[in-house]
């Protein structure tokens, strides 16, 4: 199977994550990166004026700074369990092909 270069993975990553931020552009809304909470919201109001939430939240309306401070763990979090995901991968493939060739070494895939 060929190898894909470090660069056209780049420039496709580059892609990814701009091509969302071309296609809507927000020139429709008050504020483009608002999030689906308030354009929900907004909807419901709408379509429905009568209509009263069956939920309410358990903490109620945090501060604009603890919102981005739990973000910022969540995010921490998920990057520290995928880390954790791949590392466990590379070291059972770093085992089981230890295992299948016992003689050869493993100095050249050492990281």
């Amino acid at each position: 199977m060929k190898k894909i270069p470090t660069w056209a993975l780049l420039i496709l990553a580059f892609m990814l994550v701009s091509a969302p931020m071309l296609i809507n552009t927000g020139a429709d809304v008050e504020e483009p990166f608002a999030g689906t909470d308030s354009t929900a919201e907004t909807l419901v109001e709408e379509t429905n004026p009568g209509y009263e939430a069956w939920f309410s939240p358990l903490v109620g309306e945090l501060p604009g700074e603890v919102e981005s401070g739990l973000f910022a763990f969540q995010a921490a979090m998920g990057a520290g369990l995928l880390g954790y995901v791949f590392g466990s991968y590379r070291e059972r493939s770093r085992r089981e092909a230890k295992l299948r060739h016992p003689g050869s070494s493993n100095s050249s895939q050492s990281a």
